[in-house]
């Protein structure tokens, strides 16, 4: 009899346990971003970042710095390690700017006539040290295969797509993702249609691999309003043209 109980119990913790561990994977990690949500809200605002006032707090983003470099991004689930390598990027080029400030017109000021600045080895997470570079071309393209990722890095110049003005969070990505895309296609300062010539920016041309060579099907998914009717009407005769990039830092 006490055999039989025994084998009874094996059986039910064999049962039972791989569906405690799947609850439990299920219900995932998330990174607390809470410091960064303060700093983004009250320095960030439209993509403009208020680096003055975000000097005065760099303990703080430090903080939170530290905060994605405990992080173990490998037990993260899909969508929450998208967002955490999101948030590094952005928060590390936000540190690499203070570095310089306010002395750095430009990120590019970082930069030699050997090395860009985005190959610099300054973020730290997993215990080794990466630049950014290696975070955009290494992780997120090849990993996520997702465009809508070039509407949320922010290379911390007028040109690049605005910040968020909240982290990105694996719970709210993909409405998070479509919301920065849009916001991206339908700013007149970085594309607009002029009668059939479609002005967009840079960013298409530098990969448009990864728009799969049908940037005008983008546009046609995420344009809004008046913008959408016009490129519907005109889309046999669209041509596009790229628009030159403002390095220029995207703040004061």
């Amino acid at each position: 009899m006490k055999r039989f109980l025994l084998c009874l119990s094996v059986i039910g913790f064999l049962v039972i346990f791989p569906l405690l561990h799947t609850t439990s994977h299920a219900a995932g990690i998330e990174v607390d971003n809470t410091l960064y949500a303060e700093l983004l809200s009250r320095y960030v605002k439209n993509g403009v970042v208020n680096y003055r006032g975000l000097k005065n707090e760099e303990g703080k983003l430090g903080d939170y710095l530290r905060v994605l470099e405990k992080t173990d991004s490998k037990a993260l689930s899909r969508n929450e390690r998208f967002a955490f390598y999101i948030n590094a990027y952005n928060a590390w080029t936000l540190k690499f700017i203070l570095t310089g400030y306010p002395g750095v017109k430009s990120i590019k000021d970082f930069g030699t006539i050997f090395r860009s600045p985005w190959e610099k080895k300054i973020v730290r997470i997993d215990g080794k040290i990466f630049s950014l570079n290696h975070i955009e071309h290494s992780i997120l393209r090849p990993q996520m295969k997702d465009p809508r990722i070039h509407a949320v890095v922010n290379c911390a110049s007028k040109s690049c797509p605005p910040l968020r003005e909240e982290p990105f969070r694996g719970v709210d990505l993909d409405r998070q993702l479509d919301e920065q895309f849009r916001v991206f296609i339908n700013d007149p300062s970085r594309n607009r249609l002029e009668g059939n010539t479609l002005f967009v920016s840079r960013i298409f041309d530098w990969y448009t691999e990864d728009f799969g060579g049908d940037v005008l099907g983008y546009f046609l998914k995420y344009a809004k309003g008046e913008f959408k009717k016009r490129l519907e009407a005109n889309q046999s005769n669209i041509k596009i043209r790229y628009l030159e990039y403002d390095w220029s830092l995207n703040g004061n």
